[in-house]
């Protein structure tokens, strides 16, 4: 077979193994895929040049756009900033659920994109009067080079970064990154292994080790629960889930309760009804959890902070922007109590 001819936006991929007959196994996230001349991984970003693993997502990002940090969602992480989030094409999921399908299940090739090498990348963000990086809307872990070596640079300017992902990679390439991350949200689907291999083409206990992996390194950690109808909004799922976080020392990281809307490949399902998100809230918070939140669905206002001790309003959120912000120095301007997050 006639392998692709390598472009300006390759580069020799990290983490892979050389096998016989021409194939190379990729050990960057947990399906260590083995690729035969010419193939890419299940990510359609990582492919076998000539025996040899490179990968086509490097310095070509497909989505660029500046958000509000709550976007992301991160609500315990400097509240009421900006950040400069990017993408590029490729995902090692298959999300029955994928809001972002149209690049997630792309390659680079596919896709019109952007010439913005990690160096220029920095210096846009900087240009565009932010002091963060998101690797997010599709899994930044397909386009690992790429972004280890943005966040190296971002950190040398004095800039934050954030992954927003599925946290399913390998133990080795987190840990190499981590020095140079600062926050991340990880979407845990659930805590169900088949529902996790129906919706998701993937397994649980990867996720459960990327959770452990960064809580236990000190960036800092937010989770987002996306509930779908008929696959993770059973009670009995969510009191499971919550268990396990509480059971875990999760108690102070901020989970996110997000409510399913009809897309992709389930576009006939109803979205989530609005008592479940909230019977999920009041689950979370019974279970042990302190900051338990409710998104995609404003009219409830399940997106405001208060403090665990008094109660109190502590940050007021309009949609993705704060409207009221009574944190001081960390701690609750009523009652002193120290609030986990980064203030």
């Amino acid at each position: 077979m006639k392998t692709a001819t390598l472009d300006k936006w390759s580069r020799l991929a990290l983490y892979q193994e050389v096998l016989v007959d021409g194939r190379v196994q990729c050990h960057l996230c947990p399906h260590n895929c083995v690729i035969a001349d010419g193939k890419t991984g299940i990510c359609r970003t990582r492919e076998n040049h000539g025996g040899h693993l490179y990968t086509r997502a490097y310095g070509n990002p497909c989505s660029l756009a500046v958000d509000p940090v709550e976007k992301k969602p991160l609500f315990h992480f400097y509240p009421g900033s900006r950040i400069f989030s990017l993408a590029t094409a490729g995902c090692n999921f298959r999300c029955l659920n994928c809001q972002n399908w149209q690049i997630s299940q792309a390659s680079p090739s596919q896709l019109d994109h952007y010439d913005l090498p990690p160096e220029k990348l920095v210096e846009e963000a900087i240009g565009r009067h932010t002091e963060m990086i998101a690797f997010t809307y599709t899994e930044p872990t397909v386009f690992f080079e790429y972004m280890l070596d943005t966040a190296k640079i971002a950190h040398q300017k004095g800039l934050k970064t954030v992954m927003i992902s599925n946290g399913y990679i390998n133990t080795c390439p987190m840990q190499e990154l981590i020095p140079y991350l600062d926050a991340a949200n990880i979407d845990l689907k659930c805590l169900d292994e088949e529902v996790y291999r129906k919706l998701d083409g993937a397994r649980l206990q990867p996720v459960l080790d990327t959770l452990n992996l960064l809580k236990e390194s000190g960036v800092w950690l937010e989770i987002t629960n996306l509930l779908i109808p008929g696959y993770t909004d059973g009670i009995d799922q969510i009191e499971k889930m919550c268990k396990w976080l509480v059971e875990n020392d999760f108690t102070d990281t901020p989970l996110h309760f997000s409510r399913f809307f009809p897309n992709y490949k389930l576009h006939d399902l109803a979205p989530t009804e609005e008592y479940r998100l909230i019977e999920a809230k009041a689950i979370a918070e019974r279970t042990g959890l302190k900051f338990v939140y409710i998104g995609n669905m404003p009219e409830v206002h399940g997106e405001n902070t208060y403090c665990p001790s008094c109660r109190k309003l502590l940050v007021e959120r309009l949609g993705y922007f704060i409207s009221l912000n009574k944190m001081e120095a960390g701690k609750c301007s009523y009652c002193n109590e120290k609030i986990a997050g980064r203030w």
